[in-house]
């Protein structure tokens, strides 16, 4: 099969690996893969199999006012469209919002399934009103959208023309490949000391300081633990005086992004997500993947469908920051607990395989195209679509 992936950048975040990660597993396939951005290649952070073809449209420069913000879209629809005439996949996949609303516009009249797909929840990512209102009225002209979660899928047919919406996961990627930069959990921890891990980026909806403020009050009775969050972002100054307000300099470290993240996942103990917000957390399925029980706040949207509570790990209501001690004491101070959490953990690996995952989208596929280019792969439920082409 023929498919082309486009999105912003292939920079640091989640939805970017998303897409680096099908692209590589689909070109093992033999499939012809394609990935175009908005931004250059330079800014590439994720490994791609040398038999992904990679092109830039080099259109991702902030806007100057509204005239120039339209001018810009007008060029990055047409580029799109040129790519999308010079390629002719069967089938262009667009993710996040920005991106599934180009190509809507970009893949009017051609023959191909254009699909998009949301990686956050919409109503905690909220778009200005002119972005808002082309999603309501462009998802209806792609051949279908795709949402990480139940909730979201619902929210998009509530609120957009968008049909079908279906739901397929991310996959939870293991073992993982190492990617510069490279951070040793043995040149930061030393082996007697227990870790408990967040990973992220440094911004205000992870919610930081909460865990920061946590992780402080247990930090007395739990002084063979150190917690590591591991991440960049605008928010680094403020976690950084949190920090130093809770006397906390020894205790906990924020190296930076690591891109050998998989070797944290198995150096670590336990891991922790204080999410506000999320659309469906990569990090907290690979730390299942990679047998790291978890405590997660129970944040819209991805954690519930993630975290089995009181098997692999446990969910507590958002802002509470009593429940999130609470929890985290819990399991901090018991090897045993630890040890039952993680030994089902593992059955991430199943639950969001890249096999598994890669088939639901294999089975979109195939029920969108005018013909069955698509053989083999794991089936998923999706919802009944419709075709595709001009």
């Amino acid at each position: 099969m023929k498919i082309l992936i486009f999105l912003n950048s292939l920079a640091g975040g989640g939805t970017e690996r998303v897409a680096a990660t099908l692209a590589n597993f689909w070109v093992r396939q033999q499939w012809e893969v394609t990935i175009v951005t908005l931004d250059s290649v330079s800014q590439d952070f994720y490994r791609l199999d040398p038999r992904v073809t990679r092109v830039s449209l080099d259109l991702a420069g902030a806007s100057r006012n509204m005239a120039d913000a339209l001018l810009q879209n007008v060029r990055r629809v047409r580029a799109l469209r040129r790519v999308l005439r010079q390629i002719r996949p069967a089938v262009a996949l667009s993710m996040m919002s920005t991106p599934n609303v180009l190509l809507a516009f970009a893949s009017r009249r051609l023959d191909v399934c254009a699909v998009g797909s949301e990686h956050c929840y919409p109503p905690h990512a909220p778009l200005g009103r002119i972005w808002r209102t082309l999603c309501s009225k462009m998802y209806g002209k792609l051949s279908a959208v795709v949402a990480l979660t139940t909730e979201c899928a619902e929210w998009i047919s509530a609120h957009s023309s968008a049909y079908p919406v279906s739901v397929i996961p991310n996959a939870a990627v293991w073992p993982m490949p190492a990617n510069p930069p490279v951070i040793s959990p043995s040149t930061l921890c030393t082996p007697d000391r227990k870790i408990l891990l967040a990973v992220g980026r440094l911004n205000a909806v992870k919610n930081y300081p909460d865990l920061i403020r946590t992780f402080s009050q247990l930090a007395d009775k739990h002084r063979d633990w150190d917690l590591v969050i591991l991440g960049e972002g605008p928010e680094r100054p403020s976690i950084e005086a949190a920090i130093r307000d809770n006397g906390m300099e020894t205790r906990i470290l924020v190296p930076g992004i690591a891109g050998n993240v998989g070797a944290w996942y198995e150096r670590a103990d336990l891991y922790v997500m204080t999410s506000l917000s999320e659309g469906f957390p990569n990090s907290l399925a690979e730390a299942l993947a990679h047998g790291l029980p978890a405590v997660s706040y129970d944040c819209d949207t991805g954690p519930r469908d993630i975290v089995r509570a009181g098997i692999d790990g446990f969910l507590v209501p958002v802002h509470d920051a009593a429940r999130l001690c609470q929890a985290l004491d819990r399991v901090m101070g018991d090897a045993s607990l630890r040890e039952t959490l993680a030994g089902r953990a593992y059955e991430a690996r199943e639950r969001f395989s890249i096999e598994k995952v890669a088939g639901m989208w294999e089975a979109l596929f195939r029920s969108l195209s005018k013909e069955s280019s698509v053989s083999g792969g794991v089936g998923g439920n999706v919802t009944a679509a419709k075709r595709c082409g001009p």
